[in-house]
Order: structure tokens, then C-alpha cells, then sequence
């Protein structure tokens, strides 16, 4: 057989790899919302504790699969804070509409669905040490480098964003899912702690990638979908699926809906 023909099934073979996640999501693509985006279910899920119940400070990240047909392939991730004795959270993400500036700092509750997908909880921090780590994040967001650039695909967009504040927050040790598409794009640079902080990882402009750590387990990106092994967890990581484990690699979160 000619090479360039071996070259070609190769390619081939490993597209369908990773396409066979996604299209099993879109057939099963009953946590998509329907209608417009205008009236997708916007509302608290009950994850996070009450504001005003709450006197001490409270961080969390959350993720959800993203509106429509993205959700396919990526969730789209966010950071709330809420500091002592407040009444209100702040959320802190980046989206591609809004203006020049895309990183977004709004009052909101913040476990509300993500246009009709309801979030999962990937990190909960209380008291003294969410109170250092929310002066540690409002820093990180005011430095974060793509303050105006947003691109869904491979990056900067709103899992590049959570990933990097996480890398500048020695209080947000986090494992983001393998389906926090851009989470791997790191700029300029190849090289990078992992957000989980139990490893590190290379990437060339979140094209194609690979990171490994104690809580990460081993990812291998391409074109931004990862697949991979979590020997920790005793679970396998697939492009658009996700990760399915025995041991659940979010413990304490297990009030959060998928």
C-alpha cells in the first residue's frame, strides 16, 4: 500500500476516534435546551449554599455543557466568589459576546444553568482559605493576558480563562474536566503547571497536547479533544463524553447535577 494512502487511514482512523464521542452526545442530546437561547433555563440549581445564610467567604468553580451543538464537543467553566459576611456572589467568567472586554465580573447566583445544562461543582473552598484565595483571584482576573480576545476554538476562550486564573491561585488546586475545551491553549508559552497543580503539561496553541499529573492523570489533545487514562480515579477520559470513572475525581461535589 502506498504511504501516503497508510498516512491517510491513519488520519482518518484517528478523526473518527475522535468524533465518536461528540456524535454519541448528539445522540443523546437530551440535556440540550430547545428553543432560543432567550428562554433557556437560566436558574440556580441549589448547589451553592444561600448568600445570606453563608457568613463565611465561599469559593467555587463550576462547569456545564455548552449551549447547543457545542455541548457535543465542551463545557463551559466559571469561577464564583463570595466574600465574608457578603450577601452576594460574584461570578467571573468570559464569554464571546459583551463588548471589547470578555471577561465578565457580575452579582449572580452561581449555580445557575448554563442555558438549559445544568453545572457540576469541581471545587468548593470555605473560610480562611477562600477568603486568601479570593484576594488571589480578583488579582488573577485583573491580570489575566486575553482581556479582549475570544476564540471558541482552541483558545482564548472561557476554559483558557478559569484554567490560567486557577495556575495563579495557590488556593485553587482544580482538575478540570478533559472536555474544558481551551483549558489546554496556553499562548505564547508550551509549557505549564497543570490547574490541578499535581502536574504539568506542553502544548502548541492547544492544537495538540499532552498533560500529566497525580490527580490529572495522563490527557493527550488533539485539535482540543482530549482522551486519556485517570489510574487514580480508575476511569478513562473520551473526547466529548467525558470522564467515566469508578472513583468519582470531584469528591465533596456530589450534590452537583451533570
Amino acid at each position: 500500500m502506498p504511504r501516503s494512502l497508510i498516512w491517510l487511514f491513519r488520519v482518518s482512523a484517528l478523526l473518527i476516534l475522535l468524533l465518536t464521542g461528540p456524535a454519541f452526545m448528539a445522540a443523546c442530546s437530551s440535556h440540550q435546551a430547545s428553543g432560543s437561547w432567550r428562554t433557556a433555563d437560566r436558574s440556580s440549581v441549589g448547589i451553592a449554599p444561600l448568600a445570606s445564610e453563608t457568613p463565611e467567604a465561599v469559593v467555587q468553580v463550576y462547569g456545564a455543557r455548552a449551549y447547543r451543538w457545542r455541548g457535543y464537543f465542551a463545557e463551559h467553566t466559571w469561577i464564583a466568589t463570595k466574600e465574608a459576611g457578603s450577601d452576594s456572589y460574584l461570578v467571573n467568567e468570559v464569554t464571546g459576546w459583551g463588548g471589547a472586554n470578555k471577561v465578565r465580573s457580575y452579582n449572580s447566583d452561581p449555580d445557575r444553568a448554563w442555558y438549559g445544562a445544568a453545572p457540576r461543582l469541581y471545587a468548593d473552598l470555605r473560610g480562611e482559605q477562600a477568603e486568601q484565595a479570593i484576594v488571589n483571584i480578583r488579582q488573577a482576573v485583573a491580570r489575566y493576558p486575553y482581556q479582549t480576545e475570544y476564540e471558541a476554538w482552541p483558545g482564548p476562550n472561557s476554559n483558557t480563562f478559569v484554567a490560567w486564573v486557577i495556575r495563579e491561585v495557590p488556593e485553587l488546586d482544580v482538575v478540570l474536566p478533559n472536555t474544558a475545551i481551551g483549558k489546554d491553549y496556553l499562548g505564547a508559552g508550551y509549557a505549564a503547571r497543570s490547574p490541578s497543580g499535581s502536574g504539568y503539561q506542553l502544548s502548541a496553541n492547544g492544537y495538540i497536547g499532552i498533560l500529566a499529573g497525580i490527580e490529572d492523570g495522563i490527557e493527550i489533545n488533539v485539535l482540543g479533544l482530549s482522551f486519556g487514562l485517570d489510574p487514580l480515579h480508575l476511569g478513562v477520559k473520551l473526547p466529548g463524553i467525558g470522564q467515566l470513572s469508578l472513583r468519582d475525581p470531584w469528591p465533596g461535589t456530589a450534590a452537583s447535577a451533570e
